[in-house]
């Protein structure tokens, strides 16, 4: 995915055995939303943004939304953005 796609996309910031990740991921696997997954372990660029924006902590599951900042969103939240930034990404 290209930056121009990813700011106007969506995109997780995750790492390994993070509980509230996994959970999050479970959550939308059966919503038509298409995403990006970045993680943080395995990416220094993603980690500082992630930290940028989480008070100095690497606080995961972060996502952007048309570049529209969650930190640890639920399902519904996260939807919610989607429909308000971005409400193409849920067209059938």
């Amino acid at each position: 995915m290209s930056e121009a796609e990813e700011r106007e996309g969506v995109v997780m910031y995750w790492r390994p055995g993070c509980v509230f990740c996994m959970n999050l991921r479970l959550s939308l696997l059966f919503t038509r939303l298409r995403y990006t997954k970045r993680n943080i372990w395995r990416d220094e660029d993603a980690a500082a943004f992630v930290r940028s924006v989480a008070d100095g902590n690497e606080t995961v599951p972060t996502v952007t939304v048309a570049g529209h900042v969650m930190v640890n969103p639920s399902k519904r939240q996260l939807l919610d953005a989607v429909r308000t930034h971005a409400p193409h990404l849920l067209a059938p």
